[in-house]
């Protein structure tokens, strides 16, 4: 399965974070890191706190959806991540943003991301990394950086 997974972190050496979590998913049993984005500066969007350091990495795995979002989770975990309340500031967070073409709705998971569409910070390096790259259900994802054109986000080297 081909997925793309977001990346991003305020909290702590947030760039070092960023850094962190994209080896440890090219560790994952049954995984290959196919490639991921640039790093990005982003203001908090319905949160709080400094800055957002964001990526999104492309990574070809065996695991199944649930199985991958546990795994994040994990990740997460080793980093200290807590949850006092929604859209907190946070030490990582890892979203699963596609798999392959599926379309998943539970409690647990929602593939496409619902909110991907609708921030710069998953946008961006997602299209840099996958410029042609289809959302189920919605289309190309590059129809919708016009939407986002006005929350800023700067490419870091």
């Amino acid at each position: 399965m081909i997925a793309f997974v977001g990346i991003g972190a305020n909290l702590g050496d947030a760039r070092a974070a960023v850094a962190d979590a994209i080896a440890r998913l090219a560790r994952l049993p049954g995984t290959h890191l196919v490639r991921h984005s640039s790093c990005y500066r982003t203001a908090p969007i319905d949160s709080s706190g400094p800055d957002y350091i964001n990526a999104v990495a492309c990574i070809d795995t065996e695991l199944e959806p649930h199985a991958l979002l546990a795994a994040l989770l994990q990740i997460e975990q080793a980093h200290g991540r807590e949850r006092p309340y929604r859209n907190a500031p946070r030490t990582l967070d890892l979203d699963v943003l596609l798999a392959d073409d599926r379309v998943i709705d539970s409690l647990e998971l929602t593939v496409p991301h619902p909110r991907m569409l609708e921030r710069a910070f998953v946008l961006v390096p997602l299209l840099e990394i996958a410029p042609a790259v289809e959302v189920p259900g919605r289309g190309p994802a590059s129809a919708f950086l016009a939407n986002v054109a006005g929350q800023t986000i700067t490419k870091l080297n």
